[in-house]
């Protein structure tokens, strides 16, 4: 019986130091490293330009954001040089399509999740971003471009991730970014989950804003503070709703859509 051991072992032993001399040392320098990349992790959000099928915008949410100007054939990184990584939404106008919005702190609920630093624009096609403001929105989940008019965005902030904050809410620009306003807020712990506006009257607007708390222990979806919200006159002025067909008690994340066929029908999901 230990014979047999011993003979395995030694058999194991004469196996292993054959193997390594497979790989003599002057084979290995000479071995390269290759990059079979990129990696930008996971894609958390998606731009494009109406009529334009090359040229899109991606954004990853630990990667940056990602330019394909041959249909997706290629990519290459075009954020790289700020001092960010978490990109949560994208925006390209349709009046000018130099013109883009990028947010940054990805707004999927994870045990583990990247915070940003605010709002950058592009007003070169996507190649270079300047920040220019809302450094503590934390996590931007949407942002919406008025159709004809460029200097007006809307931004939805979700906030911090572990702690409440005042800085939640929708927010707006008239002048391309230079100022903003919080043109809606329930709470420090509910922050806007998605906005849409209407594509025959941007004058109104749905939001949903998500009630969401996450801990290290455990996360919490939904409250008092979630809830479906109106605007009829540009986001300057909402109104929950209530009723008609809408959950009551607790809601959690609300995703909205909406389209020109039918302007009547809005989809909240």
């Amino acid at each position: 019986m230990h014979i047999r051991h011993l003979f395995t072992f030694v058999f194991l032993f004469v196996a292993a130091a054959t193997f390594a001399q497979v790989l003599k040392k002057e084979e290995v320098d000479q071995l390269k490293f290759r990059h079979i990349g990129p990696v930008g992790n996971r894609v958390t959000c998606a731009a494009a330009i109406p009529g334009n099928h090359l040229v899109y915008l991606a954004g990853a949410a630990s990667g940056g954001i990602w330019k394909t100007s041959d249909g997706g054939l290629s990519w290459r990184p075009v954020l790289d040089d700020k001092n960010v990584h978490s990109i949560g939404a994208l925006a390209i106008s349709v009046a000018d399509p130099q013109v883009a919005f990028a947010g940054t702190g990805e707004s999927s609920i994870r045990s583990n999740i990247s915070i940003g630093n605010g709002v950058y624009k592009s007003t070169d096609g996507g190649e270079t971003w300047q920040l220019v403001g809302l450094e503590n929105a934390g996590r931007v989940s949407r942002i919406i471009i008025h159709p004809t008019n460029p200097d007006v965005v809307w931004v939805g902030a979700l906030g911090h991730a572990y702690a409440p904050q005042k800085e939640r809410g929708l927010y707006k620009t008239v002048d391309g970014g230079k100022t903003w306003k919080q043109v809606l807020y329930v709470d420090d712990n509910t922050g806007v989950s998605d906005i849409v506006v209407d594509p025959t009257n941007p004058r109104i607007l749905f939001a949903g804003m998500w009630q969401l708390s996450l801990k290290p222990w455990n996360r919490t979806s939904g409250g008092p503070g979630s809830g479906l919200y109106m605007s009829k006159d540009g986001g300057e002025t909402w109104t929950k709703l209530k009723g008609n067909g809408l959950p009551e008690g607790a809601v959690g994340k609300i995703a909205l859509s909406m389209t020109a066929a039918d302007p009547n029908r809005v989809y909240a999901l």
